[in-house]
This record gives structure tokens, C-alpha cells and sequence, in this order.
């Protein structure tokens, strides 16, 4: 059991990756908390405890770049007194930025304080890891903040307008590719310390190169489509699967959902188109009795559709490391469907007195080796 600390883990990265390793047999995750740096002692306690500590917490945006680099290094400076007052060797990994070298206070705060871990890991014997990282974009990034991405969804889902101010090329990493990454290193490089390189530098590799005007298209038609027809796109491409995965976390779910169909009726029965898609997947059917409840589960990359048709229903969904809930009541007579955002745990619970029919789509097949599925009471 490896016990791994996080600092920064309330920020993007940091959640997504808390997350997952949460569900990892191998790691007993050590709590971390912003005000650790407030109170030496609740820090150095914090680096008694890991065996590995990633440290994450920086600042990104400030009106004086000055004020940004201060923080930056005096947050590595206060993790390097917190080792060396208690004579800790935890195995570091430092997230730093493909903006090092660039002509920024914020890539250089970057730079300089990878530098000040590399001295204090030949000082003290110690394992370092510097990662370089891309531009990094998924869910619930903080708009105007986290990344353009974060902001164009944000804008598209509540009647926003979005402004390109600089049309390049940019280079991106999904979250979840990014965290895979980290955990793989976290992992083997732990399991074997003996062996490898004391200080490693690691350049994660970008997994899309895209403009931003082509980025904002795609959104673009994802409102269109998905925000305003409900026509799930296509899901073939993994940057725009990636990407739709970070466009749905943006909308208002007790306001978007449930999303009511038209159902065409006349004396030979009705007809209702249920699902629009512009991809493949897997769609199923099941009836459930009454009181009965389905799901509490969550899924990390798939992408899930509920359509009620016949009955009464009661969806429930909550953000995993949340306790707020969102609760759907659906009916078949008026038929309608709720999409299951990635990293919400989720149910659905007959609450009439009849049989309840509900059609289930997802976006792929299901593999039993990977499935994606990971059992949490809502």
C-alpha cells in the first residue's frame, strides 16, 4: 500500500486525480488541506505521513505576474523546511508546465521551483519527478480560470457569447490521459525506487493539437445539436468524445433535465423517436418493479442516456466528493430522458404503482474487462 498525499487536491487537477486513485487498491490516500501551508505543523505532519507526494498547488492567474511567482516558489520553499524539519524523503512528483521556458513570471515560478526540488532531492537522497505538462482541459475546470475550454463551455451552456483573442494552435491533454499518466509513474517508479534515476524529468506528450476557432466549432455544434436537439454527436474521435464529456459537465442539470420528447399518438398506439445519434454505442431495455431501484454507480469516460417510456421514475445523481444531489421525477406519459454526467453516481428508482420501462443508451459496447463502472450508494 503506497500512501500517497496530494497538495492542491480541492483544485482541477487535483480533484480528478484524488479521484481516481481513490480507486485504486494500491493507494491509501493522506488528506491534504489548503491551510496546511497556513500551520507548519499540520504540514509537516502531512510529509511524515506519504510515501509519494504530488505536489499541485500553485497559482495560476493574478493581475500582478509578480505576486504568482512569490507564491509559487514560496509554496515549494515551505514544502522543502517541512521535509528537511522532519527528516522526510518522500518520493516528490512536481506538476510543472510546457510554459517554462516561455517569457512569463508564471512558467518561470514553474521552472525555478523544479529547480529547488532538484537540489533539495541530491541533498537529501531523495526521489524527484519534474513533469512538464501541456495545456490540460475535462470536466469541471473553473471558467476564466482553468482553461479556454472551461470558459467556451461555460459561455455556450448558460447564453454566452465566447471571444477568440488569439487564434493559434494549441497543444492538449485530457484530464483523465494526464492522471492514467501520473498514476502509472506514482506506481511503478514507487515499486521500484531502488532502481531508478534518483531526479527524472518527464515531458508528457500532448494528445491533440487543435486552433481554438476549430475547438469553439465543435462546441458550437455541440449546443446546436445536444443542447437544443438532444442528438448525442459523434463519439468516434477521442478528443471529441473527451471533449463532449467537458461540454456536458457545464450545463445546468436541475434546469436542462429531464429533456421532454415529442410523442406522436393516434387510435393505433404512439411512436417516439427516443435517441438521436451521431454514433454507434449500445442501447438496452429494462423493466423494473415497483419501489425497486436501479444503479448506484458512477462511470469515468462513458457516456449514459436514461429514457423513462412507460411508468413513473425518480432519477437521482451526485458529484462524486460532493453531497449536493440533483433528483429528476419523470413519467412515461410525458416522456423524457436525463444523461448521466461522468464522475456523478447515479439511480433510478420506480416510483409508481406499475411496471416501469426504461430504455439505457451508452456510447460503447460494454468490455467486461473495462467496465468503466464503479459501485457508489448516491
Amino acid at each position: 500500500m503506497i500512501k500517497v498525499g496530494i497538495t492542491g487536491q480541492e483544485g482541477f487537477l487535483g480533484k480528478h486525480l484524488f479521484n481516481y486513485l481513490g480507486l485504486m487498491e494500491e493507494v491509501e490516500l493522506i488528506q491534504f488541506k489548503k491551510n496546511y501551508f497556513k500551520h507548519p505543523a499540520n504540514l509537516e505532519e502531512f510529509v511524515k505521513t506519504c510515501d509519494v507526494i504530488v505536489h499541485l498547488s500553485a497559482m495560476n492567474r493574478h493581475k500582478n505576474p509578480q505576486i504568482i511567482y512569490d507564491n509559487n516558489i514560496k509554496l515549494v520553499n515551505q514544502l522543502i523546511n517541512a521535509c528537511e524539519t522532519t527528516n522526510s524523503t518522500p518520493h516528490i512528483i512536481f506538476s510543472s508546465t510546457s510554459q517554462e521556458k516561455s517569457d512569463n513570471l508564471y512558467g518561470k515560478s514553474k521552472y525555478d521551483g523544479r529547480k529547488l526540488l532538484e537540489e533539495w532531492s541530491i541533498k537529501n537522497n531523495a526521489k524527484f519527478t519534474g513533469l512538464i505538462i501541456p495545456n490540460i482541459f475535462g470536466p469541471f475546470g473553473n471558467p476564466f480560470y482553468n482553461s479556454f475550454i472551461a470558459t467556451f463551455s461555460y459561455q455556450l451552456t448558460h447564453d454566452e457569447s465566447p471571444v477568440i483573442d488569439n487564434d493559434k494552435k494549441v497543444k492538449l491533454i485530457y484530464v483523465d490521459e494526464l492522471i492514467i499518466k501520473i498514476y502509472n509513474d506514482i506506481i511503478i517508479k514507487y515499486s521500484q525506487r531502488e532502481k531508478s534515476k534518483l531526479i527524472e524529468e518527464i515531458k508528457i506528450n500532448h494528445t491533440a493539437e487543435v486552433k481554438v476557432s476549430k475547438v469553439l466549432n465543435l462546441l458550437y455544434s455541440f449546443k446546436e445539436n445536444y443542447f437544443e436537439k438532444g442528438i448525442i454527436p459523434d463519439l468516434n474521435n477521442t478528443f471529441e468524445k473527451n471533449l463532449f464529456n467537458t461540454f456536458l459537465c457545464y450545463i445546468d442539470h436541475a434546469s436542462f433535465f429531464p429533456f421532454h420528447l415529442k410523442k406522436n399518438s393516434d387510435n393505433r398506439g404512439s411512436f417516439l423517436e427516443i435517441l438521436k445519434l451521431n454514433s454507434g454505442g449500445q442501447v438496452s431495455f429494462s423493466t423494473t418493479a415497483s419501489g425497486v431501484t436501479r444503479g448506484n454507480h458512477f462511470h469515468t469516460s462513458k457516456a449514459e442516456r436514461f429514457i423513462v417510456i412507460k411508468g413513473k421514475a425518480e432519477i437521482v445523481i451526485r458529484k462524486i466528493g460532493t453531497k449536493e444531489t440533483h433528483t429528476f421525477l419523470m413519467d412515461g406519459e410525458n416522456p423524457s430522458f436525463v444523461d448521466m454526467p461522468i464522475w456523478y453516481t447515479h439511480n433510478i428508482r420506480n416510483v409508481g404503482d406499475e411496471e416501469l420501462y426504461t430504455v439505457f443508451w451508452i456510447n460503447e459496447m460494454f468490455n467486461p474487462d473495462i467496465p468503466d463502472t464503479y459501485h457508489k450508494e448516491v
